[in-house]
């Protein structure tokens, strides 16, 4: 695999796909897995034959704890995961009253955008800060100012914890861990950073418990205290679950979501023509008058294409979360153990020849069919089956609203002498490498 080019190792891996077919098995040192690519296995493993790949495997360097939504399985996972979407439904996720956070979290960035005067700059922690803001104010109730320090540390904690996870030393560390837990190396910042960021949220959940009123929930936590009081003694719903979901709630709400929209700039910045018709598109609905709004969405199907290629293109998931049999299985034909370890490539959908008509191009035409937004089977960019995407509900919503936010105000360009690199930087996510970009008010 080549680590300073990630791009590289996930065409080893359509290589494999290409000589071996749609299955087959890879062992690293003491990691062995199987890859399942195309979309009709893909489904097969996720969707008709979900229930028995519902359960997540131990990756040694997992810094989502066995506790929390992402990486726990079984009862706990199911138990977890549905008390989770209730009380954020119960939060208005998929009401308008989300939806006025996160015009409001707009309106913030538009402003900090604007401050910036056409001049270059670095648009990842102001972007990381508005989207964390929004899944912050359901779980902990507030948000926080562009220039908070102690919240910009640990948005910048948890940018370098999801970083650190695409260097040589983390990734020896899961083939190799009862070696590489003796020696130096980034694996060890990555277990240090995971320490500071629990106790920050321990922190935060004794500030919910001084002034917590059993009898009305401000948000995400102070309804799993109410669960932790109703529930004594069980093993479902513990402090240390909480600490867990929040921390999940908040990687996950902020890093995909920051990453896909900083992408987002990228992209229009190098097409501007692409660019142009968007913002024809958002004068042509909304105008410059108002707040883009949700309902929007309906009457845009360009905006809506693009901002699907965007995901397509920037397929920061490539390999989807890991999977593993929870019992023996067949699966086209192999026999699948319980216990096995297996990954979906998502990339091998998404890229697929045969589905996209220029699938190594940026091309909103995808997703457009007679001038209507067209919905693609291939399209996995949140997963599917249970296990799906959680916050997706979420995500798309912040997508349109933040990227036709920023489109309706300014027209993004590269800075004079800069030539943007579209190659990403291996982490939890793949994400754009660090870049200064000019949003040029409009």
């Amino acid at each position: 695999m080549d680590f300073k080019d990630p791009q590289k190792g996930v065409k080893k891996l359509t290589q494999l796909n290409e000589k071996y077919g749609d299955i087959f098995g890879i062992s690293m040192g003491s990691m062995k897995f199987v890859m399942v690519n195309g979309i009709q296995l893909v489904k097969e493993v996720l969707v008709n034959q979900g229930e028995n790949f519902l359960e997540r495997p131990e990756v040694p360097t997992e810094i989502f704890s066995k506790m929390g939504l992402i990486s726990s399985s079984g009862h706990l996972w199911k138990a977890q995961r549905r008390f989770t979407l209730s009380t954020l439904r119960n939060f208005g996720l998929g009401k308008r009253s989300v939806e006025e956070r996160i015009q409001e979290e707009c309106r913030f960035l538009v402003d900090a955008f604007k401050d910036e005067q056409g001049n270059p700059f670095d648009p990842q922690f102001t972007v990381t800060n508005a989207v964390s803001n929004v899944i912050c104010s359901l779980t902990l109730g507030n948000r926080f100012d562009y220039h908070d320090e102690d919240f910009q540390k640990l948005l910048k904690l948890m940018y370098e914890t999801t970083a650190l996870h695409g260097t040589i030393t983390a990734q020896l560390y899961n083939s190799f861990p009862s070696i590489m837990k003796f020696l130096p190396g980034a694996h060890q910042t990555i277990f240090k950073n995971s320490k500071l960021l629990k106790s920050y949220m321990e922190e935060q959940i004794n500030k919910h418990k001084e002034d917590w009123n059993p009898s009305e929930s401000r948000d995400y936590i102070d309804s799993y205290l109410q669960e932790i009081a109703k529930d004594k003694g069980s093993d479902t719903f513990r402090e240390e679950h909480l600490v867990a979901c929040t921390l999940d709630l908040m990687f996950a709400g902020t890093e995909t979501t920051s990453s896909t929209l900083r992408w987002a700039l990228l992209f229009m910045a190098l097409h501007p023509e692409i660019q142009a018709r968007v913002q024809a598109e958002i004068d042509a609905v909304i105008g410059q008058a108002r707040q883009p709004v949700l309902e929007d969405r309906n009457n845009m199907p360009y905006t809506n294409a693009v901002i699907h290629e965007v995901q397509r293109k920037a397929n920061i998931i490539p390999f989807n979360g890991p999977r593993m049999a929870a019992k023996d299985t067949m699966v086209d034909g192999f026999f699948i153990p319980k216990g096995t370890m297996l990954l979906t490539n998502l990339t091998s959908v998404m890229f697929d020849k045969n589905e996209w008509e220029t699938h190594d191009t940026f091309n909103p035409g995808h997703f457009l069919k007679d001038g209507k937004f067209w919905k693609r089977e291939s399209f996995l960019a949140f997963s599917v089956g249970k296990r799906a995407c959680l916050g997706e509900v979420l995500a798309r919503s912040e997508l349109f609203l933040f990227f036709t936010s920023l489109l309706q105000k300014f027209t993004f360009q590269a800075p004079p002498d800069t030539t943007f690199s579209l190659h990403p930087m291996m982490g939890i996510t793949m994400a754009p490498q660090p870049y200064k970009i000019c949003a040029v008010p409009r």
